[in-house]
């Protein structure tokens, strides 16, 4: 559910008052914790926050024209959503973030870089401000780049295979 809002607070205005309550407070402890760089406004058609032109000029690989994104939250029709990007481009910072969820007992949610909840209760909220902040945004753009390297050879591997593959036959 892309929303067509143009700014955060015409975003969270159009939000049912539990959902606003709920992103409002995730969005504060996002706040208190974003590393220096890192810039927020409306990115997908949801809140986000991202590394800017002005500091990472090639934007995301898929849409250059837009910043390369970092973190998402969202009121989707029958949940909310944390994006954590930084769990896409590290492995550990993954694994990490479940085990201190996991931690405070309560109920994960997630797909690779996307965490469901229906109530704020339901997130800990200390855990998504540790996350935010163990992800300084040069570390971020050396891990993104890493992970934009190893797939591209993972595909020109692929494309090798494939071709040896089809002489077989």
């Amino acid at each position: 559910m892309q929303s067509k809002a143009g700014t955060v607070d015409a975003y969270l205005a159009e939000l049912p008052e539990d959902r606003r309550e709920a992103i409002e407070a995730i969005r504060k402890v996002i706040l208190k914790n974003l590393p220096k760089g890192y810039e927020e406004g409306m990115l997908y058609g949801m809140i986000g926050y991202y590394v800017p032109h002005s500091i990472y000029p090639d934007g995301y690989h898929c849409t250059p024209t837009d910043p390369l994104p970092f973190a998402n939250l969202a009121s989707q029709k029958n949940h909310m959503s944390f994006y954590g990007m930084g769990f896409y481009v590290d492995e550990a910072q993954a694994k990490w973030f479940v085990e201190e969820w996991k931690k405070t007992g309560k109920k994960l949610n997630m797909g690779k870089s996307c965490v469901r909840f229906k109530k704020l209760e339901d997130v800990p909220l200390e855990v998504i401000g540790k996350a935010i902040k163990r992800m300084p945004v040069k570390k971020y753009i050396q891990l993104y780049e890493s992970m934009l390297k190893a797939n591209s050879a993972g595909k020109k591997v692929s494309k090798k295979r494939s071709a040896a593959k089809a002489k077989k036959r």
